[in-house]
């Protein structure tokens, strides 16, 4: 048993008494550092049993919520709080999503399922690409073209790329020892209701970042979602709320709590 997992199992008893003892439920989240070789990361896992995972991109009003910021203070003034995010997939220019976007059953970007590499974002295009997904309780990876051709039912999706685990094996474009290593953010879904999120501490090239969330943290399925300058994550209790690197986020993957 990982020590994330042994630590994930801790975090559920205390909230579990916490209840018993009359205490109004908390997210049960878990972020902590974990080392894998020569890299360390920081992984946050979620319970969908009592977790409440949302997918964001436009305000009210209009425009993007941007910045990790400008969606807490949002989600405030609703009487929500929130409680971790992450950047959710690439962007454009304007932060529109690149790929599949849905947002409570509604789909705001369609599926990109072009082949070029000659993209402002030729990750994106390394086939096979995927998409996170959020259903009833439940979530999951798929590659595009299993998505879409079983949608799971999703209220909540995000596409990206490239895959870095499919089905047990590493994305085939990744190269052992390759030089190309950049901080980068992903997410896998080690059981139908449990969701990894995980952003390196440092730089990382695509075949270490894929090994990590396959044989340390155990999943079978697992998505890129950014690299470079754009990873960033919103965590409190970490001290982090980490500054968009192109002047903004454009999807962003929250988890949101009631104050």
């Amino acid at each position: 048993m990982t020590s994330f997992r042994r630590l994930f199992i801790a975090s559920t008893f205390v909230a579990l008494a916490g209840v018993i003892a009359g205490n109004a439920p908390a997210v049960a989240q878990s972020c902590q550092s974990e080392s894998f070789e020569d890299d360390r990361y920081i992984v946050c896992g979620f319970d969908l049993t009592d977790t409440d995972i949302r997918l964001f991109w436009q305000q009210p009003g209009g425009g993007p919520y941007a910045t990790f910021s400008t969606l807490a203070n949002a989600l405030d003034l609703e009487g929500m709080r929130l409680e971790f995010a992450m950047n959710g997939g690439m962007y454009g220019d304007d932060f529109s999503p690149i790929g599949l976007h849905v947002e409570d059953g509604q789909t705001l970007r369609a599926a990109d399922t072009a082949t070029s590499s000659q993209r402002p974002e030729p990750n994106f295009y390394k086939k096979p690409n995927g998409i996170f997904y959020i259903g009833s309780g439940t979530a999951g990876v798929m590659t595009t073209e299993a998505y879409l051709s079983s949608p799971p039912g999703a209220r909540f999706a995000t596409q990206s790329g490239p895959m870095l685990v499919i089905d047990g094996d590493l994305h085939p474009a990744f190269i052992v020892d390759s030089n190309s290593r950049k901080q980068r953010n992903g997410v896998c879904a080690p059981t139908p209701t449990e969701v990894r999120f995980v952003i390196s501490d440092g730089r990382v090239n695509f075949h270490d970042f894929g090994r990590f969330v396959r044989d340390h943290l155990g999943c079978e399925n697992a998505l890129f979602l950014d690299g470079g300058s754009a990873p960033g994550i919103y965590a409190p209790k970490l001290g982090r709320d980490d500054p968009p690197g192109h002047g903004g986020y454009g999807p962003i993957i929250g988890v949101v709590g009631t104050k």
